[in-house]
């Protein structure tokens, strides 16, 4: 027997319409090429989605095919969002910080058939467009007056492909199933493998990643996603913002740029904020340099990689700001867990909290996590025993989009993320290393992540990076590559003591080696691909 409930289809559509009657003057303030400070509402941005989706409508355009975006976040690509994904297709966004073969390798196998684009990369994609046979067109995300000259197809600006448009559009009702988005990883390891999310996924997330031990977010607060929309749908935050009333604070191209963070942080009252790891680092060394504040945030959502306990402590203790540790992936929409404390947790001696603080965090709600030995059986969740970390759930990818028989998509359902994990008693995990990072010496595993963490408590060192170098006799020993803090100083052998009686002795590094910077990834993360390729044929020294 079934329920007797309406069948309503979860659809992206849905999010804006409950924005539009719940949340109509709420704001949205946005950098971008054109306006150093654009602002307006949400009733405002889904009128003009509207006006995009009849645009849209006249291209000739299938349900299915792909729209793609290259572009910063802002709010004509918010509009974007909505009108491809809410007419029915499919909003490719493209990571504008790949490889120029990555770029074309991407559109050329999603069968893009139209581009979004900031002016900024208008010179790129004309560099690219003979190699790009299957693009139609081509509309530039600013106005006619600020409308560089081009030859790319079909070429308008975006203000002047909307601008006779009705903003009366019923949105289409489709199966849930749907596709609604496609995002490629990174392709770290070979071609970048795509992503392609479905309008129930997405709905889906965007409660989980709302909640109260989630993200914590409600119409009460002033968000800053500096995490991009050309990556994961810059976390959901672009729908759950909207389903629930945040105003929104986008950075354009200046994601990077802490001095535009703490302005726009300090003058649009900015209460939380997500992003990678060095985007806080960088916030940090700004503001201790200059003496300037953040006082409005509260807390900041942190993935992408490990956060040190030192820069949580430091944010904490001199700013008032909690870093919130989150993991995910490309494959899982990506919020997958995010460190939220329990009764429990609170409860424990400092000492431990502050370990579970350096762990990522719980599931939400929808996603199973296990972590699996070299069989494939559980292990204990007993915070020690590490091993494959694997995840399912309704957000979850079950496949790469145009791909078979990849194995880390598992019979039994299972998606094997790559990442060696613990799970603790009281379910928080923590990522020990990527299993092609994980350092094995004298037969026993090193985690590199750890030796990270430690290094860069050292006052002294800004960033440090783990890796495995080959050993005549240990099979494999660490080597630390470090990055001090601007005007500091320190010795191979001063850096070296300091892991003494902190990790167990045949864990310290066997060599360090001090570097100008780290390699960083398409998506802000380190590169420890890059760095192995760097110190490839490195030799210890002897003794």
């Amino acid at each position: 027997m079934f329920g007797q409930m309406m069948e309503r289809q979860l659809l992206i559509s849905s999010i804006a319409r409950h924005a539009e009657l719940q949340h109509p003057r709420r704001e949205i303030v946005s950098i971008t090429a054109d306006n150093p400070r654009h602002r307006y509402t949400y009733q405002e941005a889904f009128a003009r989605s509207r006006k995009l989706a009849n645009a849209l409508s006249r291209l000739g355009l299938q349900q299915g095919d792909r729209v793609a975006t290259l572009a910063w976040n802002d709010y004509r690509h918010f509009e974007v969002y909505y009108a491809v994904s809410g007419s029915g297709f499919v909003c490719h966004t493209v990571n504008p910080r790949l490889f120029e073969d990555q770029i074309v390798y991407i559109i050329n196998h999603a069968e893009d058939r139209w581009l979004f684009l900031d002016p900024v990369f208008v010179p790129l994609i004309e560099k690219l467009q003979s190699r790009l046979p299957k693009l139609e067109g081509c509309i530039v995300l600013t106005d006619d007056a600020h409308m560089p000259q081009t030859q790319l197809p079909r070429a308008r600006s975006y203000e002047s492909f909307i601008a006779s448009e009705s903003d009366s559009f019923e949105w289409p009702e489709f199966d849930e199933r749907t596709a609604s988005s496609l995002c490629y990883t990174s392709g770290t390891t070979g071609d970048p493998k795509g992503v392609l999310y479905s309008h129930r996924s997405t709905v889906l997330h965007c409660y989980a990643s709302a909640m109260p031990d989630a993200m914590s977010l409600s119409a009460h607060e002033v968000v800053l996603p500096v995490v991009p929309m050309f990556h994961v749908n810059a976390w959901g935050l672009p729908y759950s913002c909207a389903m629930v009333g945040a105003k929104l604070v986008f950075p354009g191209s200046k994601m990077g740029d802490a001095e535009t963070l703490q302005s726009l942080i300090e003058e649009e009252r900015v209460t939380f904020a997500a992003g990678v790891p060095t985007v806080w680092q960088g916030l940090v060394a700004y503001l201790e340099k200059t003496g300037k504040r953040v006082d409005t945030l509260t807390h900041v959502l942190s993935g992408g990689s490990a956060v040190p306990l030192a820069l949580m402590d430091l944010l904490k203790g001199r700013h008032d700001v909690e870093v919130v540790h989150a993991w995910g992936m490309t494959e899982t929409s990506p919020i997958g867990t995010i460190r939220s404390m329990s009764p429990e947790a609170n409860a424990l001696p400092e000492e431990r909290r502050d370990a579970l603080r350096a762990r990522q965090g719980r599931t939400v709600f929808g996603v199973e996590l296990k972590v699996a030995d070299d069989d494939g059986k559980e292990v204990p969740r007993d915070g020690k025993t590490f091993g494959a970390l694997k995840v399912r759930g309704p957000w979850v990818a079950a496949g790469y989009y145009k791909r078979n028989g990849d194995d880390v998509f598992e019979s039994d359902g299972w998606f094997n993320t790559g990442d060696v994990a613990t799970i603790c008693p009281l379910g928080y995990m923590q990522i020990t290393d990527r299993t092609k990072d994980v350092i094995k010496s004298g037969g026993e595993w090193i985690s590199s992540i750890e030796l990270e963490n430690l290094a860069v408590a050292h006052p002294a060192v800004a960033q440090a990076a783990a890796i495995a170098i080959p050993h005549p006799k240990w099979q494999e020993r660490p080597l630390l590559v470090a990055v001090l803090k601007p005007g500091a100083s320190l010795s191979r052998e001063e850096l070296l003591q300091y892991f003494a009686g902190k990790v167990a002795k045949w864990w310290i590094p066997e060599d360090v080696v001090f570097v100008e910077k780290l390699p960083l990834t398409a998506t802000g993360k380190l590169s420890k691909l890059q760095l192995r390729q760097q110190f490839v044929g490195y030799q210890f020294p002897p003794g």
